[in-house]
């Protein structure tokens, strides 16, 4: 009986701690990018797109597709807002810049524009700290996606090492 009663609270013991290894999982940390630099990212985006002289919109979302800034130019048209939020949507759901996947997955590109918040354009460039994917930058408003994408590529370089180095292991 003794014998019973002890594999019974071993064996309950054991159940515990099993039990607490796959309650563990139930909390997940993420990486995500924080307000501030969402803020400086589309701002030196619209600073570099004014340097070629275009009035374009940069919106910063984090892994999960929010918005953590929006920026619009002063002389940019307000439908810019939407597009680049659109653009940085599309560069969080592939984890690539949204023109690779243009130009990678063509044939889907038509049923991908139909879903509420993606559009298949360039100008979407993921954004990459210390391994880890935290968000992404959408750009609208420069003569063409590519323009778009150079911009938000010329504010992520000005602000790499930041961006390298904001990801605490």
């Amino acid at each position: 009986m003794k014998q019973l009663i002890i594999k019974q609270v071993l064996s309950g013991l054991i159940f515990s701690f099993c039990s607490l290894s796959v309650l563990a999982s139930d909390v997940i940390t993420e990486k995500t990018i924080g307000m501030e630099l969402s803020r400086d990212i589309a701002n030196e985006t619209i600073i570099a797109c004014r340097k070629d002289g275009y009035h374009i919109s940069a919106v910063v979302v984090d892994r999960f597709g929010l918005i953590r800034a929006a920026l619009r130019d002063d002389r940019a048209s307000h439908f810019t807002l939407e597009i680049a939020e659109r653009k940085a949507n599309m560069s969080v759901m592939a984890w690539t810049d949204s023109g690779a996947f243009k130009k990678a997955r063509s044939d889907i590109q038509q049923e991908l524009n139909h879903i509420e918040g993606l559009i298949v354009m360039e100008g979407g460039i993921k954004i990459v700290a210390g391994g880890y994917n935290i968000g992404a930058v959408g750009v609208s408003g420069a003569p063409g996606g590519e323009k778009d994408a150079a911009c938000a590529k010329k504010a992520l370089d000005k602000l790499a090492e930041r961006i390298e180095f904001s990801i605490d292991e």
